[in-house]
């Protein structure tokens, strides 16, 4: 395995972590996501990654949407939210997100 199937692997495990984190912050549509995960070149995504994702997240109902008016000229956009469920999942993710952390770190010896 090469060094980007090894991140390819690590980004989809960890997108739908990253995901909620930001809803949780605040309420985002799905361009906005993915210009925010572009920042960090390994949570980088494109729509046809995204949206799915987001879709599965609404389905499991980790987050809500709604249609917000945009500014002038421009067309509605669908923002999402996250659910109380979503909340609980994140609690969830973050103790094992710290779990695995402080074992790469143990193992690494720092």
């Amino acid at each position: 395995m090469n060094i980007d199937d090894w991140k390819s692997q690590i980004k989809r495990g960890t997108l739908d972590f990253c995901i909620l984190l930001m809803i949780r912050q605040r309420p985002s549509y799905g361009y906005e996501i993915i210009s925010t995960l572009e920042k960090y070149p390994i949570l980088a995504a494109k729509e046809n990654t995204i949206y799915p994702l987001l879709r599965r997240l609404m389905k499991e109902e980790y987050v809500s949407s709604s249609w917000q008016e945009s500014a002038e000229g421009l067309p509605p956009r669908k923002y999402y939210s996250i659910t109380d469920k979503g909340l609980e999942y994140i609690s969830a993710m973050s103790k094992e997100w710290n779990n695995l952390l402080n074992a790469i770190n143990e193992i690494k010896g720092e």
